[in-house]
């Protein structure tokens, strides 16, 4: 009878096995927030890029305007536009794009959205172009000194045959530059850019809007 008592008492501190609604947690659910192109959303230690995200040097930047969304299932993060109706460029539109290249003559840019026209995909945007002779007023020298590749920029639709842009304007021109030599973003100092990590200076064809996030 000791034995079966014994048994009886054993059970009394077995707890009930967790049900399968228990046992499973709830799914953490989505961090979302208003980046920019060029905005630092993430590093690949974190995360995956997918659309709307790219890589470099171990950091994720958002390749265009939108929402971030971070999918904490697979660790993935990628930006979402905002809008459902794609925009269409026109002639006189105030755009935000990227510089993704630098030549003797012109500065080519990815456009990732129009002002006051939503941050969807456009859809008649191929790579545009600023021309040395569009940079602004005075004489450019060097096209070098303007700008630089993963500049984000605003500019004003000039051409849609050709995709010409202006910055001929003091709201238009660089809005956020980075560090050639660590990729930090740049502060304003005394009318130049300067790096605040390796303070290394540079000099772009600034916007009146430069490190405002105003669009």
């Amino acid at each position: 009878m000791a034995v079966e008592s014994e048994i009886v008492e054993e059970d009394k501190e077995v707890q009930p096995e967790q049900s399968v609604e228990e046992a499973v947690q709830e799914e953490p659910k989505e961090e979302t927030r208003s980046v920019l192109p060029g905005d630092l959303i993430g590093t690949s230690e974190e995360f995956i890029p997918k659309s709307g995200a790219y890589l470099d040097r171990g950091n994720i930047y958002a390749s265009a305007s939108g929402i971030v969304k971070i999918n904490n299932k697979d660790r993935s993060i990628s930006v979402d536009p905002v809008t459902n109706t794609p925009p269409h460029l026109q002639v006189g539109d105030i755009v935000i794009g990227q510089v993704t290249d630098v030549k003797d003559s012109v500065a080519l840019v990815e456009i990732a959205g129009i002002k006051d026209k939503g941050e969807r995909e456009i859809v008649n945007a191929d790579q545009a172009a600023i021309h040395v002779s569009n940079v602004k007023d005075a004489y450019v020298k060097e096209l070098y000194y303007e700008f630089a590749p993963f500049d984000i920029v605003k500019a004003r639709v000039l051409d849609l045959r050709n995709m010409r842009l202006s910055t001929v304007n003091k709201e238009l021109g660089v809005m956020k530059a980075y560090c050639g030599n660590c990729r930090n973003v740049l502060k304003i100092d005394n009318s130049k850019l300067k790096c605040p990590k390796c303070e290394r200076t540079e000099t772009r064809k600034l916007s009146s809007d430069y490190g405002t996030g105003i669009i």
